[in-house]
């Protein structure tokens, strides 16, 4: 039992250490109800529900915030995500979550050695110059060191912390089975998709443990970016890149988290905000690929008002379609227009149900208190709160490409006003909103989706003789099977059950009153006790007539009041 729900017992430790942090932090209640309890104490480790720490005084939010931080970089890497979805979780969760942080200190260098010396072959001081040994920067996955290459030029060396795949992937294995149980003995929490998360987290984890995948996301932006002279995205050394070390340029710049700096040096910081807003939305917009942690320790300026952008570990992708979509709902919101938005939401909605007349009133509700503001008032993270509730209400779940793509805009507007208090990003949204819708109408566009919806025609009529052929080749075999989803089937079936026992009923009571009658008329006969037996027997069948008489006549009458 324990094998099949845990998996292998090299993981109960780490179980064990999550399930009493969480009861040290007053969650007992959580890890009672779906099942840990259970599962550590037939395993032999015996869980302590003693008096919880200080933190039982704070609400449950800060209580979650403190587990997750105290649990170390997986589960700080878990809340940030579940901060990134503003569709599941109200503003008070998302606020807390957000002062999620891992302080980890650094590894020394010597124990990095090791698996540089084989990833790269030799020894690093013979590939790279004036290695700083004292770590630059320090982080839950990596660690980042200056350097400089053969010919000079300077370098960052972003190395993965030893043994944190391992780590991460015992912590993953857990974070699955925790979130499958959570959804089958929470029903309450089935609304925040715990498994859905526990998925998103994962994937968006174990793409940014890989360099390699890094490195390919830091290449396509700058190649996006590659015309524009206000936006510095340094080069990656791919001869020395690996799944374990990332080898970049290094731009000193100044730091977006120290705003006096920025303006000792110069700097406009109003324009400074407005192109790293225009950068960003043209990222996600134009490009449907995007920075998804736009946070100031990310961001550095150069003279020129020059932005540079690191750290793309995490970032969010938008498929046509859905920027379709996210176009189409944001040029609904700027005209005003609730049909637009209304056909969106309905799409991402998919199949689960949802009450139309409810939504189409809570999205005209929300035209109704923007209409008529000035679009410079309109703050883009208000408006996006105020649709994330819309969406909460409905429990519609969205995709994780948007709620990063939801997220990144909040987050990038916190760092624009920071720069520019009468920042308003509406303002900079509407002209690439304009720029996107007009692209659809290009003629090279409506060639590529002509042409798309031309070959996916062709391909169907082009299966249908296979698929034909198939079907008859099936039915031939016996194997053609029809599968019929009629609603409240199984009732009817019960009500022709009882409807047939009622009949059968019906009948077997009037066999015993004829039968009763025929031997109630018999004049003689054998007697028992000087009783004469037909007719004693006929009265017992009268009265076992009467009494499935009652019973038919019962039955009918609740059936009518069902």
């Amino acid at each position: 039992m324990l094998r099949e729900t845990f998996g292998i017992m090299r993981e109960l430790p780490r179980l064990h250490e999550i399930a009493s942090v969480f009861i040290r932090h007053g969650l007992g209640d959580f890890v009672q109800r779906i099942g840990i309890a259970g599962v550590l104490e037939r395993a032999g480790r015996m869980l302590q529900f003693g008096p919880a720490g200080e933190s039982v005084k704070l609400d449950q939010a800060s209580r979650v915030r403190m587990a997750l931080e105290e649990l170390g970089p997986t589960f700080v890497k878990l809340g940030q995500v579940m901060a990134t979805r503003v569709d599941l979780f109200p503003p008070r969760w998302i606020a807390e979550l957000e002062k999620l942080h891992a302080q980890v200190p650094p590894v020394p260098f010597e124990e990095l050695l090791p698996e540089l010396e084989r990833t790269l072959g030799r020894s690093p001081f013979e590939v790279f110059r004036d290695i700083e040994t004292r770590a630059h920067a320090a982080a839950s996955i990596a660690q980042v060191h200056r350097a400089k290459l053969a010919d000079g030029t300077p370098v960052v060396l972003k190395i993965r912390r030893p043994g944190v795949r391992e780590k991460i992937e015992t912590d993953l294995r857990l974070l699955r089975r925790v979130s499958e149980l959570i959804e089958a003995e929470i029903p309450e929490a089935r609304r925040y998709r715990p498994a859905e998360i526990a998925a998103q987290f994962a994937r968006s984890l174990e793409r940014e443990v890989d360099f390699v995948t890094e490195t390919r996301n830091v290449q396509r932006f700058a190649q996006n970016f590659a015309g524009d002279p206000h936006i510095v995205i340094p080069r990656i050394f791919p001869e020395w890149t690996s799944d374990l070390l990332l080898v970049q340029e290094h731009v000193e710049g100044v730091p977006a988290t120290d705003p006096a700096a920025v303006a000792a040096a110069g700097l406009d910081r109003k324009v400074l905000a407005a192109r790293g807003v225009e950068v960003f939305l043209k990222m996600i917009l134009l490009d449907g690929f995007f920075h998804a942690d736009p946070h100031p320790g990310n961001v550095f300026y150069l003279p020129g008002n020059r932005m540079v952008v690191i750290d793309f570990g995490m970032v969010g992708r938008l498929s046509p379609q859905r920027r379709a979509q996210v176009i189409d709902l944001l040029a609904g919101l700027a005209r005003m227009a609730e049909e637009p938005m209304l056909d969106v939401l309905l799409d991402w909605a998919g199949e689960g149900y949802v009450d139309e007349a409810k939504l189409a009133a809570d999205v005209n509700e929300m035209v109704f208190d923007l209409e008529g503001v000035p679009l410079k008032d309109i703050r883009i993270g208000a408006a996006i709160r105020q649709f994330a509730a819309i969406v909460r209400e409905h429990s519609i779940v969205l995709p994780s490409d948007l709620s990063l793509m939801f997220k990144t805009l909040i987050t990038l507007e916190g760092l624009g006003r920071q720069y520019d208090p009468d920042l308003h990003i509406v303002q900079h949204l509407a002209p690439l909103v304009k720029r996107a819708l007009a692209e659809r109408h290009q003629p090279a566009e409506l060639w590529r989706r002509g042409r798309g919806a031309l070959e996916e025609f062709f391909n169907v009529a082009a299966s249908v003789p296979r698929d034909v052929a198939r079907l008859l080749r099936e039915a031939r075999r016996g194997k053609t099977r029809v599968d019929l989803d009629l609603k409240r089937l199984d009732h009817v079936g019960s009500q022709m059950e009882r409807t047939f026992d009622r009949v059968t009923m019906g009948i077997m009571t009037a066999s015993l009153v004829i039968g009763s009658a025929i031997v109630m008329t018999v004049p003689e006969g054998p007697t028992l006790f000087g009783l004469p037996v037909l007719a004693t027997l006929g009265l017992a069948g009268y009265a076992a007539a009467f009494v499935n008489s009652l019973w038919i006549i019962y039955g009918v009458w609740r059936a009518r009041r069902e």
